[in-house]
């Protein structure tokens, strides 16, 4: 599938809705759950995802879109949702997470952007050059990675309550 605008954005609109259906209301033994020792629970994934908001996806569009100095972009620094988020609430992650989001596609879809601009190129610290297309795939991509992430761990506080249909469900032990 080609990456543009108009496809990211059907992803990238439904996230903050689809985990708002997913997590909103639920008790935090849902949302606090989680895979063991240096794993997020629900609530710490939606408090990444507030953190990318802010400091990762728009930021680095601006790299790409530079008409003069360095295109480089500073490391992101994917713990640190751990301390700002320490104790917030589901409910007003979920709110923060929608109004973000929708900043951000409203910001991107007013820069108009053309295929010369989709191919603009930065430095990432890890991958060297990447391209701003490439980087949108990858937003899109990183959401639909922590919905499945987030019910993986939802379907996991069952894993040993199931009984034999264990063996009909890899999602318990992958």
């Amino acid at each position: 599938m080609n990456v543009d605008l108009v496809s990211a954005t059907q992803v990238l609109e439904r996230t903050p809705a689809v985990l708002g259906a997913l997590l909103g209301g639920l008790s935090p033994a849902w949302t606090e759950g989680d895979e063991g020792p240096e794993s997020w629970s629900p609530r710490m994934v939606v408090a990444h995802l507030i953190h990318a908001e802010r400091n990762n996806w728009i930021p680095r569009a601006r790299v790409f879109l530079r008409k003069d100095g360095p295109r480089t972009f500073s490391p992101f620094d994917q713990a640190a949702p751990v301390e700002e988020f320490a104790g917030a609430q589901i409910e007003a992650l979920l709110d923060t997470f929608a109004r973000l989001r929708a900043e951000s596609l409203a910001t991107i879809a007013g820069w108009g952007l053309d295929e010369a601009e989709f191919a603009a190129t930065a430095e990432h610290p890890r991958f060297g050059t990447v391209t701003l297309r490439q980087m949108l795939a990858a937003w899109v991509a990183h959401d639909l990675a922590h919905i499945a992430q987030v019910s993986r761990v939802m379907a996991r506080q069952y894993r040993d309550e199931v009984g034999p249909w264990r063996a009909f469900l890899p999602i318990l032990d992958r």
